[in-house]
C-alpha cells in the first residue's frame, strides 16, 4: 500500500482549509472584541465628560455627593454588559473552534477506518486479532473524545450559569446600596 500524489494533495488541501477556518474564526472573534472594546472606551469617555459637566454644575456639597452616587449604578450596569459581551464572544469563538476540531477528528476517523479496512483485507491470515485490537482502541478513543466534549459543554454551561448568577448578585448589591 502506497500513498498517491492525489492523496497527498487532498490531505494538504484539507489541512489548509482547516487552518483557514481556524484563522477566520479567530479573526472574527478578534474583530468583535475590538468593536466591543472601542465602544466601551467611547462610552466611558463620553460618560466621564458628561459626569464632569454635571459635577461642575453642582450648587452645593449635597448635590455634588448625590450626583457622584448616581453615577455608580449606570457604570456598574455598563461594566456588566461589557463583561457579558466579552464572555459571549469568547463562547462563540470556542464553539466555532470546537466545530472545526470535531469536523477534523471526524474526517481523520473516517480516513483511518477506511485505511484499516483496506489493510485488514490484505492482511495475512491470523492478523485479525491485531486488527480487532486496533478497532477497539479507535472505538475507545472516540468514546473518550465524546466524553471529553460532553464534560467541556457541561463546564461551559456551569460557567455561564455562574456568570449569570454573579451578574445578578452584583446588580442586587448595587440596587441595595442605592436604596440605602
Amino acid at each position: 500500500m502506497y500513498v498517491t500524489p492525489e492523496q497527498i494533495q487532498s490531505a494538504n488541501k484539507t489541512n489548509v482549509e482547516t487552518l483557514l477556518a481556524v484563522a477566520n474564526a479567530q479573526f472574527a472573534a478578534f474583530e468583535k472584541f475590538a468593536n466591543i472594546s472601542a465602544g466601551a472606551v467611547k462610552t466611558a469617555f463620553e460618560d466621564s465628560i458628561n459626569n464632569t459637566r454635571a459635577l461642575l454644575g453642582a450648587k452645593d456639597v449635597q448635590e455634588f455627593v448625590a450626583l457622584q452616587n448616581s453615577f455608580a449604578q449606570p457604570a456598574i450596569e455598563k461594566a456588566i454588559a461589557y463583561s457579558k459581551s466579552v464572555y459571549e464572544v469568547a463562547t462563540e469563538a470556542n464553539a466555532e473552534l470546537s466545530k472545526v476540531a470535531e469536523r477534523r477528528v471526524s474526517e481523520w476517523n473516517e480516513g483511518f477506518v477506511t485505511l484499516l479496512y483496506k489493510v485488514s483485507k490484505n492482511a495475512p491470515a491470523g492478523s485479525d486479532v491485531a486488527v480487532a485490537a486496533i478497532k477497539s482502541m479507535l472505538a475507545a478513543g472516540n468514546s473518550a473524545y465524546d466524553n471529553l466534549n460532553k464534560v467541556a459543554r457541561q463546564a461551559t454551561e456551569i460557567a455561564e450559569a455562574n456568570v449569570n448568577a454573579a451578574t445578578e448578585t452584583v446588580r442586587g448589591m448595587a440596587k441595595a446600596k442605592k436604596a440605602a
